[in-house]
């Protein structure tokens, strides 16, 4: 009786092991209530118990590589190409997109609704010396953000502690500081969609192509990972990347808006 009952823990163990992954994955598809929707759907129809693990993309490609997970879903393509490059993924596929805005007070002291560009939109912002609050944490929009500030020609770090406010956290809570100091914030569209602490807050800046925001999906290798969950992992992104999957995405809204637009490769 003793071994049938140890086998039968076995097996269930097994079983669970064969049907459950995690996830690496950027906050922003968290906050959003992307994966409360469509993990439930990926379960019915592939039998894949799916947990997530959100932090920003630089801490998510960096738990990835240590084999804490068997897919990384973030967005921050030229680091995730290298991911794929250095053997630590099997593939890189584009998965959905949205787009980055910049938020700030309704009263816009720096004039960023007037600006031409995104980049102009910077250069107002650091020439009124008004409060920018940063993520600082390495997140995709973190990268992102630094991208834009190099090729504006400013160090903001120049202005950290006085104008430019590195809050070290994530998008949320990076919000919640640009809200009650009145700061600017670049932010993803659709964790701003789903705020709730928007007090008078608005979009002051939004539309220059630039702030094009695309989200990948990466099987992590067994090659490097043996522990890796492969089968399971392949499944889930093949999932994402089909018709089913992509429609799925594309069919999330809140308040009628679509946070995500699918663009599968």
């Amino acid at each position: 009786m003793k071994h049938l009952i140890i086998c039968a823990a076995l097996a269930l163990s097994s079983h669970t092991f064969a049907d459950t992954i995690i996830v690496q994955s950027t906050t922003s598809t968290k906050n959003s209530g992307l994966y409360d929707y469509l993990l439930p759907i990926v379960k019915s129809a592939t039998g894949i118990q799916v947990n997530v693990v959100a932090v920003g993309t630089g801490q998510a490609i960096k738990n990835a590589m240590r084999c804490d997970g068997d897919v990384l879903l973030v967005h921050a393509k030229s680091a995730e190409e290298k991911f794929v490059a250095d053997g630590f993924g099997e593939y890189r596929h584009d998965l959905m997109y949205n787009d980055f805005v910049i938020v700030g007070p309704q009263a816009d002291p720096a004039n960023v609704a007037g600006a031409s560009d995104v980049i102009d939109a910077l250069r107002r912002i650091s020439q009124a010396g008004a409060k920018f609050a940063s993520r600082g944490d390495d997140s995709g929009t973190h990268k992102k953000e630094r991208a834009l500030w190099q090729e504006a020609g400013i160090d903001p770090v120049k202005g950290s502690g006085r104008w430019y406010l590195e809050t070290g956290s994530g998008m949320g809570a990076t919000l919640n500081t640009g809200v009650g100091l009145s700061a600017y914030v670049l932010t993803d569209r659709a964790t701003w969609i789903t705020f709730a602490n928007k007090q008078d807050a608005v979009i002051t800046f939004e539309g220059d192509p630039t702030l094009f925001n695309q989200y990948g999906v990466i099987p992590v290798s067994a090659k490097k990972c043996p522990n890796v969950n492969q089968d399971a992992a392949e499944t889930f992104a093949r999932w994402l990347l089909s018709d089913t999957g992509q429609a799925a995405i594309a069919a999330y809204q809140v308040d009628g808006k679509q946070l995500f637009f699918p663009n599968a490769n």
